[in-house]
């Protein structure tokens, strides 16, 4: 079935029953007829609710309203934000403790690990070699060390004296940036 309408400028226009427009049918302009009244609509649907929300936002109870939730949101942040703090803080104050508890269990160690006042340590020549070129010079490096020894890196060097100032052998100090080693003074 199919429906005709005349237009203003005096054109036929059809509709088929369902609805729908003919192939011949002629479109309107968004500002003319049915497409106007939506943008109304549409107008209507989304600017109506946010200008009484503006109007709403005017009035000084709810403004009051809202500062109050915001402080009292605020309020609960710093609530839980202590909270976190405190926890955080005994974490650190119990993983300070087990770090002293490590260093000192090191000592120990290290205390047991120097030989015994009066016993003869045995060293590997690498290691005698080293004390006697400390003793000669009456103190040294790690780079001096690696120098006369071949060392391609400090490390190793570095090694063997900690070693040796761990068992009790040599004395360091620290002169600017560099750890001069020397014999023991008894």
């Amino acid at each position: 079935m199919c429906l005709s309408r005349k237009t203003s400028n005096g054109k036929e226009h059809g509709f088929q029953a369902d609805g729908n427009m003919k192939r011949d049918e002629n479109y309107k302009g968004i500002g003319e007829g049915s497409g106007k009244q939506a943008i109304e609509e549409l107008r209507n649907e989304v600017l109506s609710p946010l200008e009484n929300d503006i109007q709403k936002l005017r009035d000084p109870v709810v403004l009051a309203a809202i500062m109050h939730t915001a402080a009292t949101e605020r309020e609960s942040t710093n609530r839980l934000l202590k909270t976190l703090i405190e926890k955080l803080d005994s974490k650190f104050s119990e993983m300070e403790s087990r770090l002293n508890a490590l260093e000192g269990a090191q000592i120990a160690a290290q205390q047991t690990t120097a030989a015994p006042r009066g016993e003869e340590v045995l060293l590997p020549s690498v290691d005698e070699e080293i004390l006697k070129f400390v003793r000669e010079k009456r103190h040294a490096s790690a780079e001096e060390v690696r120098k006369k020894f071949g060392y391609k890196g400090k490390n190793a060097a570095s090694a063997r004296l900690s070693r040796m100032y761990d068992l009790g052998l040599l004395d360091k100090k620290q002169v600017g940036r560099a750890v001069l080693y020397c014999t023991k003074q008894s």
